[in-house]
């Protein structure tokens, strides 16, 4: 029933909100003296809203975002010394170890040893890559697609390039945008696995699986037994 199973990357197999949230938290400490912590996040968010279409996704164009809304709330006034300690705090991400979530260190090699498992993964391609090598995972994916959305529009052009029936492909990934909605309406299988928090651009309103038609489990180490029964294995 399967040709593939593709996983999302970030807060799917390993951490990766968490260290966005505590970076915006010590940002919204920098500017406590402009702005109530709820203002300097709402003015973030929005930052980075406009930037998605020019910077894209991942701890670049978040960094960016920061320094643009820094200087914003300070009408130009920030000091050399808070670009600094922003830029630094956005090498730690990118230099923080890949921490992978409970269980994927036995899933992904069980699940590699019967099927082609894909990864899928969007922003930063450098960061990317560099995450998957620290994770230690890299040798069971058949394949890496790191892309700069996750559309419709950009799974059929997966699908047309590997040659899929999307009746026959699984996505599985924690982000109802990215990961679930897409690949439903294309004809394929999806596994929602939530993560303890996600960004809000990927949350969707009054997401309900039996209406969407996708699989929802709480951890991934129950992937196994539900991919068996959907799999007739």
């Amino acid at each position: 029933m399967l040709d593939i199973i593709a996983f999302d990357a970030d807060d799917t197999l390993w951490h990766n909100e968490s260290l966005f949230t505590l970076t915006q938290e010590r940002f919204g400490q920098m500017l406590a003296g402009y702005r109530d912590p709820a203002s300097i996040a709402e003015r973030l968010y929005a930052a980075e809203m406009r930037n998605l279409g020019v910077f894209g996704y991942g701890v670049k164009g978040f960094t960016l975002s920061m320094i643009e809304t820094a200087i914003e709330l300070t009408d130009g006034q920030v000091g050399g010394a808070v670009i600094q300690e922003i830029i630094d705090l956005a090498k730690g991400m990118m230099l923080a170890p890949t921490q992978l979530l409970d269980h994927v260190g036995e899933v992904i090699p069980q699940l590699a040893q019967q099927y082609r498992l894909m990864l899928i993964t969007k922003g930063d391609l450098f960061h990317q890559e560099a995450k998957l090598a620290r994770s230690g995972l890299g040798q069971h994916f058949t394949h890496v697609e790191i892309v700069s959305d996750k559309s419709i529009a950009s799974y059929r052009a997966l699908f047309d390039k590997y040659k899929v029936d999307p009746a026959r492909f699984l996505m599985v990934g924690n982000s109802p945008r990215s990961d679930i909605l897409p690949v439903v309406a294309l004809g394929a299988r999806a596994v929602h696995i939530p993560y303890e928090r996600t960004w809000a651009h990927e949350l969707v309103d009054n997401l309900d699986a039996q209406q969407h038609g996708y699989l929802e489990i709480e951890h991934i180490g129950l992937l196994p037994e539900l991919i068996g029964a959907i799999d007739g294995k």
